[in-house]
């Protein structure tokens, strides 16, 4: 989806931004995270998730390294308290502390070709690529939104920003583009009851080279075995049918249940939505057909995959 050439900037207020000291961080961390956290010790940030003993998925984030002994954990949906229960209970004689520092912290998603310029003159260092600028004015590092943008961390005691020749965006453009793209929402999306493979995750978010870490060895047997049940996939609504206004919403073939509908966003013509579907894969065609109710029409049909 292409926000064209101005700058437009989509305020928002991140789920945890969570702080790790202590002389056993890394190696904590890097027994906890599923992707590989030593090169953020060069500037650079990891993506990944945060799972169970079964391999399900509790949350994900951004990591990366400020100063010494020092690392940041910033998730857009994921709540902080679920993380950081998550890291606490597996603290036994590790010399870690985790903080929240999410009350402390406002979100700036920034798109449109000149908004690298923009930032450059509000005085953020611009990051080399997969790496974070870290300063005064904040935390700046590329995003994960389904749409090229930068995503700038400000401290809220800064005030309010000046955006001077930026437009603020709306925050449904923003989550028509996640849809569109396919880019999974943590834990809306997949959560607790889901793997990662399920929603294509194994691509970004997993490394099968660093070593253990908790969910390894079910990562690593799906990875062996290249083969799930389930997919999150991209729906469109038929003509006529209306969005749900509960979600999850349950999703049929025929009589029979076989996921449920977990996002939606209208379309930008207003005229019709699409969403982002948990569905069981198993003899499911192509050209499938579903519906909300069970044995009721067609309401849904499976969109094209992002390439």
């Amino acid at each position: 989806m292409k926000f064209g050439t101005r700058v437009r900037v989509f305020p928002f207020r991140p789920a945890a931004v969570l702080r790790a000291t202590g002389e056993d961080a890394l190696t904590f961390l890097q027994g906890q995270f599923t992707q590989d956290l030593k090169p953020c010790a060069d500037g650079r940030v990891a993506y990944g998730l945060w799972l169970n003993q079964k391999g399900k998925v509790l949350a994900d984030s951004f990591v990366w390294k400020d100063a010494a002994d020092v690392w940041w954990l910033v998730s857009y949906f994921s709540p902080a308290a679920i993380i950081r229960e998550r890291l606490e209970s597996y603290i036994i004689a590790d010399d870690v502390t985790l903080e929240d520092e999410t009350e402390n912290w406002e979100g700036f998603t920034l798109v449109g070709d000149e908004a690298a310029t923009w930032l450059a003159q509000t005085g953020v260092s611009l990051p080399g690529e997969n790496a974070v600028s870290i300063g005064s004015a904040g935390m700046l590092w590329r995003g994960r939104r389904g749409v090229d943008a930068w995503e700038w961390l400000r401290p809220r005691a800064h005030g309010a920003l000046d955006l001077g020749a930026a437009e603020i965006g709306d925050a449904e453009e923003l989550e028509r583009a996640r849809i569109t793209a396919a880019v999974p929402a943590i834990p809306r999306d997949i959560g607790p009851s889901d793997l990662p493979q399920e929603a294509g995750l194994e691509v970004s978010a997993i490394s099968f080279t660093k070593g253990c870490y908790l969910g390894q060895e079910v990562m690593a047997r799906l990875h062996a075995m290249g083969q799930v049940r389930r997919r999150l996939l991209p729906v469109v609504a038929a003509v006529g049918v209306e969005m749900p206004t509960t979600l999850p919403a349950d999703v049929f073939s025929g009589e029979k249940r076989i996921g449920e509908l977990r996002s939606a966003c209208a379309d930008s013509s207003g005229e019709g939505w699409r969403g982002l579907a948990m569905l069981s894969t198993l003899g499911l065609p192509a050209d499938a057909t579903l519906s909300l109710v069970a044995g009721g029409p067609t309401a849904l049909t499976l969109g094209s995959a992002p390439q």
